[in-house]
Parts: structure tokens; C-alpha cells; sequence
């Protein structure tokens, strides 16, 4: 069965929901400059709502400070959505021994072979580049032409991001074989707001995929 990341949640009732509709890793946006973002302070008591789901903390270029304080928390899985080299992903998962997942934005084969190269890492995330202005690296709601995804084959599980929809995730599963999807926008009715009743119906959605 697809697995399901729901990501950028901010308060416990949404939390619970997700979880409650089965959502398998709920995400936890550590970037300032994102509608999503949250605080470790925060993020203590929204773990009280996550039931059996598994937190991901999201974080871009995150320094050793603010990984340590994450981890603290404890949250043993972590996605990185900056600029990170394989080197740094490497030193970031001998140190703390969580589980470290590296996201790159994709557009052409090559964007996928360079992802590839994040060795260190436990799982890899395909997601849409962003728009040229962009101030944050996800999270705009935009897609990328899955049909570069066919054939790949990386060495590490894989999740496909960027433009997913309770309306569309079905058909990206089948046309990429994706066997994990994560949605942050897509289960929004404004930036930031996540709607329930849209995540209920992304996951069923996907877990029937």
C-alpha cells in the first residue's frame, strides 16, 4: 500500500486528523520564511496529537544547533529541503544517527541523477523546483513532468512531491510507480490552512492508488 506524508501542519486538531485518517509520517515545517512554519516549543505539544503516525522534521540548510534541538524532541526522522551536498547529508546522519531523507526539485533526468548521489541518505524526495522567486524551496503547489521519473530506479526508496492533489494523486501513482507521496498545498484551502476533509481524501486517495 502507498505510503502517505502529509506536511506543514500547525495545530493539534489537524494533527490528529491526519493521523486518525491514517496518514503514515506527518511532517513539521522548521523554516521561518514558510506559511507552514513552526517552532520546536510548538512542535512539543503537537506531537501529543500524532498517534501512530511517524514525525518528519523539514528543515533547509539546518545548522547543528537547530537539528539538536529537533532531535531533542524526539523526532528521529529528517528532511532536508535546501541546498545540502551529499557530503553534508552524510555528516548530518553519522552524528545523529536518525533517519535522514534529502529533497531536490526536479525537472529534467539530470536533476534525478543528482539526487541519486545523496548515498548517506535513507530515502530520496522528487519534488517540483520552484518558481524563480521563490524565497523556500517547496510547498508552491507545482507539479513536474512525471514521465522523467520512468525507468528511474535509485538505490533508496523514493517519494514523489510537487502538485499533488486528492484529485490527481492516483493517476501521478500509476504513471510514476511512486510507492510514497507527500502533500502539503495540495490539502489546503489558503497557504498554511490545512483543510481535513481534503487530507481524508488525499490519503484515501492514494492508499486505493
Amino acid at each position: 500500500m502507498v505510503q502517505v506524508k502529509i506536511c506543514g501542519l500547525t495545530d493539534p486538531d489537524t494533527v490528529r486528523r491526519a493521523a486518525e485518517a491514517g496518514a503514515d509520517w506527518i511532517g513539521f515545517v522548521f523554516f521561518e520564511r514558510s506559511p507552514r512554519a513552526v517552532t520546536p516549543e510548538a512542535v512539543e505539544t503537537l506531537l501529543l496529537s500524532i498517534g501512530d503516525a511517524t514525525p518528519v522534521a523539514l528543515m533547509v540548510d539546518p545548522d547543528d544547533a537547530l537539528i539538536d534541538r529537533v532531535t531533542a524532541l524526539g523526532i528521529r526522522t529528517l528532511q532536508l529541503h535546501g541546498h545540502e551536498t551529499p557530503e553534508r547529508v552524510a555528516e548530518i546522519k553519522a552524528r545523529t544517527g536518525v533517519q535522514v531523507w534529502k529533497a531536490s526539485g526536479v525537472s529534467t533526468r539530470a536533476d534525478l541523477d543528482a539526487l541519486a548521489a545523496y548515498e548517506a541518505a535513507d530515502r530520496l524526495l522528487a519534488d517540483a523546483k520552484p518558481p524563480k522567486d521563490a524565497d523556500r524551496m517547496g510547498g508552491h503547489g507545482r507539479s513536474f513532468d512525471w514521465s522523467v521519473l520512468e525507468g528511474w530506479s535509485p538505490a533508496k526508496p523514493w517519494i514523489l512531491a510537487g502538485g499533488l492533489t486528492p484529485y490527481n494523486v492516483t493517476g501521478a501513482i500509476a504513471l510514476t510507480g511512486a510507492t510514497a507521496v507527500d502533500v502539503s498545498s495540495g490539502v489546503e484551502r489558503g497557504p498554511g490552512l490545512k483543510d481535513a476533509a481534503k487530507i481524508k481524501a488525499f490519503i484515501t486517495a492514494a492508499k486505493s492508488a
